[in-house]
This record gives C-alpha cells, structure tokens and sequence, in this order.
C-alpha cells in the first residue's frame, strides 16, 4: 500500500493525519458545546422564568386570600380595594405566562377562569360579610365553591412548579449526558486515532527500514564476496531507485569481475613454458569452458603459406577434406582473419557442425569467429560454437581476451624461432668442436698405445693379487656360511621341540580341561542325588515327629543337615564358577529396589554380626533412585559374598554398608561407566585387612590371602572368584582397598540401567574348550537318557519296582486320588511315597521312564511327579509322549530333576519345576501345588487382541465348560488385568495398537510375580522372521509358545489348562483329532539329512516326508556345511557319522562354531552301538543319538520332543 509512495509523501501522511485529528475533535467538541448552550438557554429563557412565575402566582393568591380575610376580619371596605389590586396584579402576572412557552396555554387559561371564579364569589362573599350578612346556606355554599376553587388554583400552580422543576432537572440532565457523550466520543476518536497512527507508523517504518535493512544486508553481502545475491524491492519510491542502481552496480561489478578473474585464470594458464599445440588446447578448452560453448577450434596463422592452421580444438570432431588448413577469406574463419573482425553467426543449419557425445550428438545453434592480432598483425583465428545464445559479457570477455592471446602466442613463437636459432648455433659449435677433438684424439693415439701395454702389465698384476685375496676372503666366508648353518640347525631343533612342548602342554591342558569337566559333570549329578535323601531324611530326623530320639539325637541330625546344606552350597559354588568360566550363566533382569536391598542385607547379616558382637550399618545416601535394572539375585550374591568375608575376617568394631552414587568421575572406573548414572554399593570392615601383594590373588578360584594348611580361616575360597565373574556379567566393577591390619572396603560399581543385550549373554565365551566344558557338565547330568522305546507297552506285565512296595499291589479304583511316581533314586522315590501317604494320596512308584509310561496309560493318575535323568527313557520323551497322548496330556505333571531347565519343561506342559536337592518345605509347596491343581476346576483364560472380530472368534473356540474367559483390548489393559487377577493361560496378539505385544511381553519378563505365566503368541498368520528373532529371545527367559492357526491354539490352551479331551465340546474334540492326526508340528519343517548311503537318504527321507517335512540331502561333510550356508531356514539336521571326506563329530564341532547355528538341533546317527558312542556324539556337539537301524518310532518321537 505504501510501497509506491514517495518518501515526501509518507513523511506527510503523518503530521496530516494527526492534524486530521484535532479538526475531528475540534468539530466534536463543538457540536457537544453548541447543544449544551441551546439546553442552558432555554432553562434562562423558558425554565426559570416559569418557576418564579408559578411562586409569584402562588404568593400574590395567598396575599389575596389574607387580604380578604382581614377585610372580613376588620369589615373594612378599603382592604377590599387592595384586594382587587393584587387581582389585577395576578392577572398581569397571568399575561407574562401566556408568553412564556414552557407553559400550556389551555391550562393557564383553565386555571385564569377559575381564579375569576374564585375572586368573584370571594369578594362577593367578603362584601356581604363586611356588610353584616348572616352566614346563610347560599354564603356557606359559596364558601365551599370559594374553597375548592381555591384549592384547584393551589393544586394547578403545584403542579406547575413542579412541571418547571422537572424541565430544569431534565435540562441538566441531559447537559450532563452530553458533556459524558463529548468526553467518550473524544476519549473513542483519540484511541482510535491513536491506534491507528501507531499502526501507519509501524507500517511506514517498516516501509522505509525493511527495504534499507535488506540494501545494507545486500551490500554487506557483496562486500564478503558473495556474488549472485541482489536486492529483492518492490517498490518505485526513493529505496526502489537505490536498490535498483544497487542491483545495477553490483551487475557491473560483477561481470567486471567476471572478466578480470577469466581473464586472470587464462594467463594463469598461458603462463610458462609450453609448445603451440599444449598452449592451443589449454585455450580453447578453457575459453570453451568459460563462455558455456561445446564446441571449439584454434587456428594460428602461418605467414609463410598464409593459411591458418587448426593448432588446438575443444570437443570437434575431424571432418572430412581439408578443413585443417584455411586460407585467408575462405569460409567464416578465413573471412573473420581476413578483415580481422568478429563474426557472429546465429540459427545455423543444423547439418552445418555436430557436437557428439557417448549418448548423441546435437547441432550448435551460434558460432562465434574472433581473430587475434598482434600489432596489427594477424596471429590467429578463435572459433566457439554454442547451443545457446552469446551473451555481450561473452563477447566483451572473447574482445578482451583477444589481445592477451595474441601476445602469448607472439612470445611463445618468438621463443621458438629464438630457440631455432640457438638450436643452430649450438650444433655449428658442437661440429667445431668435434673437428678440434678428432685432431686432438688423433694426437693422443699413439701416446696412448704407448702407455697401454704399461698399463696392460700392471693391470694384470693387479689382477692376480686381488683374485688371489679374493679366494682367501670366499675361504673365511665357506667357515662363516657352515657355522651359520650349524646354528641355524641347532635353533630349528630348539623350535621344533619347544613347539611339541607347547602342543603337550595343550593338550594336557585340554584334556585336563576334559577331566575337570567331567568330574563336574559327574559330582553335579552324582552328589546332588545321594544329598537329596540325606537332607530331607535329617530333616526329618531333626523334626522328631514321632518324638523317639533323644535330644542329642535331634542335634546330631541337625548337624548332619546343616553339614550337607554346606556341601550343597560348595556344589553349588563350584558349579557356578564352572557355568560362568563357559559363559553359560544367564541373566534375570529386574527393577531392583535400593531399599529393599537395604533391607535384605539388614534382615540377613543381622544375626550373625550380633552373634560375634559386631556393628552392622547400612546406609543410603540421599538422591539415589528408587531402584535399578539388573539381576537382583546376582546382586545379592555378591553382596552375601562380601559381607560374608567381612564379618568372617573381623574380630572387634564391625561392618558398614553404604549405597551411593557416583557423583564424579572416577578415573579408575572403565570409560564405560557415567558418573551420574553408576551405584556404588561399598562394604567396609575393620577386620585384619589384606595385603597389598594378596589383593589380586584373592579374587583367583580357590585362593585366600593365607593359603597355609595352618590358615586360621576357613573356607573355599571360591566367593570372590565367582563375584568377579558376576559382576563381569553385570556390566559392573569391583575395587578394593585394603591394608593389613586395618581393614578393607570392597566397592561394587553397576551401572543403573543394565541393556537389554547382557540378559542373553553378553559374557559369553568364545573358545571352544570351555563350550565344551558346559556341554559335558549338561551331558553328564542327564547320563541315563538312551534311545526311546515304544509307547504302546502291552498293559498285561506291570513293571515292578523291585525295591518300593507301592499302592499298585491294593485295589486302586478311578475315583481314587492316587500320584504316579517316576523317579531312579530308591531314596528318593521312598520319601516322595510318604510324603503322598501323608497328604492322601495313593501312590504308584516307576524306576524309569518305560514302566512310567505304561503305569500312566493304564492307570490314567491323577498327578505325576516326574524326573528327567532317567535310565532307558529320558524324562524329556516321557513328558512328550504324555502330552501327545490324548487319553494323558491333561495329566498334571510336576518334574523334579537336577537339571536347571525349568522352563523348557514348563513349556511342555508341567505344572511346576523343582531343582533337586530339595527340602521338606519345597516338596510340602510341590505337593500344595498339585492339590490346587487338582481342586481347582474352573480355569481362567485371558485373551489379548485388539480387533473385536478376532477376539469374538477366539473366545468362542476357546470357550467350554469350567472355562472363564476375560478378553481386553490392548497392552496396557492386559498388564493392568494380570496385575489384579490370576490366570492360568494368556492369549497374546503381538499386532496391537495402543502397545505392541512385544512391549507386553517386556513388562511380563521384568515383572517377577507374573514371568511364570503361560504365553501364547497368537498372529493368525505366519511369524516374520524378524518376529521369530524377538521372540526367540524371550523364549529364553519366559513361558512363551508361537501359534499360527486356531487348531494350534486350541491345542496349546488345552495343554496349559490340564484339560480332558473327552470333556471338551465336540466340535474342539474333532479340531484336535485332526490337528494330532496330521502329525502339525512337523508341517513346514526343513530336515537335512547328512549320509553317504543312498538307500538310507531314500528310506528316511520317504517316511519323513510322508508326515509333512522338507527334506534337504547332503551326501559328505562339505556338501552339508554348504546347503546350511544356502538354505538358513533348516530345522534339524540328521548327521551320519561315518562320512567321506570329513566324519560327523568334525562337522558338528565345525556347525557349533558358527554362533547362528550353535543352537540348531542335530541328531547323530551312527552303525556302532559301543559303549560311549553317545557321550562321544553329545561331546561333539549334537544333541541326541540314535543307532541304527533307525527305529521309526523313536525317531520320530526324537523329531517331536526337538521339533516342538
């Protein structure tokens, strides 16, 4: 709006605007005074005058009134004539009212004849009374019309006056409203005005600094060297102007440097020593390049033939005939040097020039002829040719440049005949002096044949002096060389039997290894079974129920119990040390309370501290967070490790325990640790302290900081080591400071926040001796399992157990409560047979895995508690075949094994899982666990699925008689729902909305109350891999199952729930008929079968591919390493032994080492049946074993148990 404006013109805007101002509130304020004077005017003129009209009225009637009563009074006829006075009086003073406006002139004519009336009949009555009349009823009417004639006159001028006085009030009234009018309209016009010039002056102003701003900006802009910036003003006032001119120098600045920095750059260039056609070429590319040309030539004239010759081109293509050599006049070039003038020719023909590249070719539309001279003399001819239009900075540039080229070339041709000529002179000086050295040489000749056979003699007396040195030198260099290798020998030998020394040395070291694994693998199993009957049984005997030993009896039991609890927890402590030094100890991650921590340390150390007169203090400083995220039974294991050293080492004073945060950088924790996100967890003694020498030795298995056989404390020495290892896992540290004599602080670091990459074992270790450690410690603790046997056992012989007298010899009915035992411990098997008596039950007892199977068909248990190390079959198998059968997989099972693989059997199906040994109070828990399994008939279901449609067609497959179903929508809901009720299955969608069913799945895992909670992961379709990766992970450390049809997902829900078949709708009962007709868990499965003999590859690969498999073949050991590269998605894989090329156990240790097929299930099949085969397999790596003829039966029962 005002950008058009000149700056005169803004400049007015506001002083006239503001003069505009004044007039409006000069006429405003007029207007307003003008009203108020015509208003006071009329209360002068009109108002006041009626008011006093009306009190002269008012006085002169009541002067008359009184006039007359004293003529009455007096009887005097003169008082009478002075009343006619005042009444003519009044009727004068009526006249001045007919005048005045404000008056009606009805009503004052009204009230004038009525006081006519009033006088007449007064001074006729007053007259009558002064002449001695009798007051007769004619006088006492007319004294009553005199009164209210009287009266009206009196009312009349009332209501007159306050007529008037109403005028003059609603006079002010109205003069007030229009002073309060001027002062508001003045105040609204001042506002608005006020407004709107600080607004036009806002705008004005930035009318006139915006523009400058971007004049200055641009111009400092230019002045840094930024070129192609310019002035964006639309505008045609004053600024306009100056950007334009601006804009317009700076286009002149510009193309000026444009010439001068071409022009600098091609002598930079022309620069130097260079030949014609080097000099050429750099020219014309450049000056091509330069002016945005595709195409260009170079000619130099040669005024010998006067012709120019083409000495230098750009992107031109050689033509046919003679276009190299132009005379002056012929074509465009010719013409241009001719009249050495430029030539420009545009829009021409498109067959006249092409410029050809890889992809085509296309025609210049100009061409642009410069010649170049040099004191007007011709040097040469410039031709550029350009798809585009040549613009006058071209052609000023291509002007300008001329000239400097012309003198370049003029010094490059003036250098060259100078050369030539020195070229010249040089050779006639070099033929000069040949000629003078031929005489010279001439001369010398024979002076030198002279000398020569002087020189000859000498020479070969010399000769023979240096080869006779010679000979001696290669002498002493033979000695050398032989003593040389005469070392080199001795040191080959030393190497050689330093190598077989150190290849000894590993395998010992290897097979020591072996040994110590072994004999782990052994003890594990060996003393975990014997010490589980001797704690449960001085239990017992320390309980004294039937209250027949002695006192001293009960402590001896007590003793014996707490001697074997110590050699369990050394078990223990050895077996942890062996798990962490083969990176097999896994990880629980949780939210670990800081004040709960406190608390256990307090609740645990307490006693013994009070026991030995010690001091226990713990303290947490202050601003720590409520807790962090790591495994809080690890934590407290070194915590126990450290105070338990601690109070054992310290005799007087005590132990303090302080939980702080790092507040700054300590320089002796690792660069991975932030200060403000690190605990440090200190315990500090005033114990006898260690030495500086022993601080490191310590923390080494086995070791105490007195290691004599006279120490005088006891222990393993196995604590610290095994907290090292641990907090390795953690992520953490640990520093000691200690001094002998005065105590030590043990200080463990941990970060907060532990990542989620350490739970899946991020210590783990690569080697392959230790792998092999761990694989042996798991091998040795399930011994007994051997190849499978049948099912299907003929019902008529019942195993008997040989040693147990069970239930099995009375009369057991269906109705009864009665537990099947399967258990090889006789001890064992005993104390779990009372325990069963004691609790209600009958009890049928099974020493191994076949007869436990066939007492389960038969007698169809209300319960089984199960083992898994078992002779013939493994518990593993038995827990398959069990829940593959229909008439038992609602059987609940419990295991109780030495094996730590509680979650592997939980995802089978088992209702609990107890790590032996065990104690009266663990199996008293086991067995509550199975009553309520058994009381307890409704079972609750929760389904996690956020479309309604899917979630209604989940309930109604699911649901049945004794089944309560909830269904939620969402994560969050789910997580609230698990948190308030208790379930005994949850249906997950992991395609939610709100909160993906990765991130419940999260929660369950961090969340200890809820983590044993059977999962099943439901998609309705197949499971991405990236699906299958996460939840791989999760499977590791929660009960979680991957279902992918409803069949699958009844099958599970069933599972988990104990459920019998016969007691399921009919319409679920045919769902899982099919799905276990159809052998489901083989569909879509990869098998690779490794084996050199055809006919067994064919024999197993047609019974296997009738149930459903894959089948993929590898006829050596090299083939099956390759189709593992090319075909990832393998399941299983079958591995022959006896192989060419490279036998089974090199290609399974071969297959362990790569890390993405370490877990990857293979079964060994070997013609041997030795003993020790199978130990030799599963040391190799594989996972189970079968002799062949491969039973069908049992292979396929292998399949399943690793398939599942």
């Amino acid at each position: 709006m005002f950008k058009q404006l000149k700056f005169a013109h803004k400049i007015m805007i506001m002083p006239l605007l503001a003069l505009g101002t004044l007039f409006l509130l000069f006429f405003v304020s007029r207007f307003f005074m003008q009203q108020n004077d015509e208003l006071l005017l009329r209360v002068k003129s009109n108002f006041v005058p009626a008011l006093e009209l009306g009190w002269e009225l008012e006085k002169t009637l009541t002067a008359l009134q009184h006039g007359l009563q004293d003529a009455v009074n007096t009887a005097d006829e003169e008082e009478l004539e002075m009343a006619d006075t005042l009444y003519e009086g009044f009727l004068s003073l009526f006249e001045t009212g007919v005048s005045n406006p404000s008056f009606e002139q009805e009503s004052l004519q009204h009230l004038k004849s009525k006081f006519q009336i009033y006088y007449t009949l007064a001074r006729e009555t007053s007259l009558r009374l002064i002449e001695g009349e009798n007051l007769t009823e004619q006088l006492i009417d007319n004294l009553e019309v005199m009164n209210e004639q009287y009266n009206g006159i009196t009312q009349k001028l009332q209501a007159m006056a306050e007529q008037a006085k109403e005028d003059v009030s609603r006079s002010f009234d109205a003069t007030l409203d229009n002073q309060r009018r001027s002062a508001l309209f003045m105040n609204m016009i001042i506002f608005c005005f006020a407004i709107l010039l600080g607004s036009i002056s806002i705008v004005l102003g930035r009318s006139l600094t915006n523009p400058l701003n971007k004049v200055i900006y641009v111009a400092n802009q230019f002045t840094e060297g930024k070129n192609g910036i310019r002035v964006r003003i639309n505008s045609s006032d004053e600024i306009g102007i100056l950007a334009l001119s601006i804009n317009n120098m700076m286009d002149k600045i510009e193309q000026q440097n444009w010439l001068k920095s071409g022009q600098a750059v091609l002598n930079e260039r022309m620069r130097g020593e260079q030949d014609i056609p080097s000099l050429s070429r750099t020219i014309i590319s450049y000056l091509s390049e330069y002016v945005n040309a595709q195409v260009g030539a170079l000619y130099l004239y040669n005024e010998c033939e006067q012709t120019l010759q083409l000495t230098g081109s750009y992107a031109y293509s050689q033509r046919k005939g003679n276009h190299n050599a132009v005379k002056l006049g012929e074509g465009l070039v010719g013409q241009a040097a001719l009249e050495q003038q430029r030539i420009l020719f545009q829009d021409i023909p498109d067959d006249y020039i092409k410029i050809n590249s890889g992809l085509g070719e296309a025609s210049p539309r100009n061409i642009l002829v410069i010649p170049f001279v040099y004191e007007h003399a011709l040097k040469g001819v410039l031709e550029i040719g350009s798809a585009y239009q040549f613009t006058q900075r071209h052609l000023v540039f291509l002007d300008q440049v001329a000239e400097s080229v012309a003198i370049t070339f003029n010094s490059v041709q003036a250098r060259a005949r100078m050369q030539t000529l020195l070229d010249e002179t040089q050779q006639q000086s070099e033929t000069l002096r040949t000629q003078q050295k031929k005489l010279q040489q001439t001369n010398e000749e024979l002076e030198e044949q002279t000398q020569s056979l002087r020189i000859s003699e000498e020479k070969l007396q010399a000769q023979q002096e240096e080869l006779q040195q010679t000979n001696e030198e290669l002498g002493e260099q033979t000695r050398i060389l032989e003593r040389q290798k005469q070392e080199l020998g001795e040191k080959n030998q030393e190497l050689e039997q330093a190598r077989q020394l150190v290849e000894e040395k590993a395998r010992d070291l290897e097979l020591s290894s072996k040994y110590k694994s072994e004999f782990l693998a052994n003890m594990s199993h060996e003393l975990r079974t014997p010490l589980n009957s001797l704690l449960i049984l001085s239990q017992l005997l320390s309980e004294n129920k039937n209250g027949n030993l002695t006192p001293k009896q009960c402590e001896f039991a007590s003793t014996i119990h707490n001697a074997g609890s110590d050699l369990l927890e050394l078990i223990n402590e050895i077996l942890d040390l062996s798990k962490l030094e083969a990176g097999k100890m896994t990880l629980n991650l949780e939210e670990m309370s800081l004040k709960g921590f406190a608390s256990y340390i307090t609740q645990t150390f307490t006693h013994v501290a009070e026991q030995k007169n010690l001091f226990l203090k713990v303290t947490l400083a202050d601003g720590l967070p409520p807790s962090i995220r790591t495994d809080r039974q690890r934590v407290e294991q070194i915590a126990k490790n450290f105070l338990s050293n601690a109070l054992k080492f310290t005799k007087n004073g005590g132990v303090s325990v302080h939980i702080d945060r790092v507040e700054h950088q300590n320089n002796e924790l690792g660069s991975q640790f932030e200060s403000q996100h690190t605990i440090a967890i200190s315990v500090t003694d005033t114990g006898i302290g260690i030495s500086e020498d022993k601080q490191r030795l310590i923390f080494e298995a086995f070791q105490q900081a007195d290691g004599t056989t006279s120490r005088r404390y006891g222990g393993t020495g196995l604590g610290l080591s095994i907290s090292r290892e641990l907090v390795k896992l953690l992520e953490g540290e640990i520093h000691l400071r200690s001094q002998e004599g005065e105590g030590s602080t043990f200080t463990l670091y941990l970060p907060e926040q532990l990542s989620q990459e350490s739970e899946s074992g991020q210590h783990e270790k690569q080697n392959a001796p230790e792998e092999k450690q761990a694989q042996t410690l798991e091998a040795g603790e399930e011994r007994h399992a051997t190849p499978l046997v049948s099912a299907s056992t003929p019902e008529a012989s019942l195993p008997e157990t040989g040693i147990i007298r069970d239930d099995r010899h009375g009369t057991i009915s269906p109705t009864d409560k009665f537990l099947l035992i399967i258990e090889d411990d006789p001890k064992f098997a005993k104390i779990l047979f009372d325990l069963t008596r004691e609790r209600g039950f009958k009890a049928l007892i099974a020493n191994d895995g076949a007869a436990g199977l066939q007492l389960a068909y038969q007698h169809k248990p209300k319960a089984i508690i199960l083992d898994i190390g078992l002779p013939g079959v493994c518990g593993w198998t038995v827990m398959d075949k069990l829940k593959m059968n229909s008439e038992t997989r609602h059987i609940p099972v419990h295991v109780i094994s030495a094996l730590d693989r509680s979650l592997d059997a939980l995802k089978m199906g088992a209702i609990g899982y107890l790590k032996k040994p065990v104690t009266i109070e663990k199996l008293n828990d086991t067995f509550t666990t199975i009553e309520e399994s058994l009381v307890r008939t409704l079972k609750k279901v929760l389904i996690v699925e956020n479309d309604q449609a899917v979630r209604t067609s989940m309930q109604d497959l699911l649901s049945g008689q004794n089944v309560a179903i909830t269904t939620v929508e969402n994560g969050q809901e789910a997580y609230e729902t698990l948190k308030t009720d208790t379930f005994d299955c949850m249906v997950l969608d992991l395609e939610l909305a709100a909160r993906s069913g990765f991130d419940v799945l999260n929660a369950i895992k961090m969340d200890s109350t809820i983590r044993d909670l059977p999962i099943i992961a439901y998609a309705g379709q197949e499971s991405t891999k990236e699906d299958k990766m996460y939840l791989k992970r999760y499977a590791e450390s929660i009960l979680i199952k991957d279902v992918t049809s409803p069949e699958r997902l009844l099958d599970e829900v069933t599972l988990f729930l104990h459920q019998v078949a016969d007691n399921l709708p009919e319409a679920q009962q045919n769902k899982l008929r099919m799905l276990h007709g159809q052998e489901n868990v083989f569909e879509g499965r990869t098998i690779l079968i490794a084996d050199d003999d055809i006919r067994n590859v064919f024999a197993l690969s047609s019974a296997l591919e009738e149930k459903g498999l894959d089948i993929l073949i590898a006829e050596n050991g090299q083939e099956t390493l390759d189709q593992l590269e090319s075909h990832p998605q393998i399941d299983l894989i079958l591995m022959d032994i006896m192989m060419p090329e490279m036998d089974g156990y090199e290609v399974i240790k071969l297959i362990r080492q790569t890390p993405k097929f370490r877990k990857l299930p293979v079964l060994a099949l070997t013609a041997k049946a030795m003993k020790g085969d199978r130990q030799k397999c599963l040391d190799a790596g594989a996972n189970d074993y079968l002799s062949k003829p491969v039973d069908t039966e049992k292979l396929l029962s292998l399949l399943r148990v690793w398939l599942y």
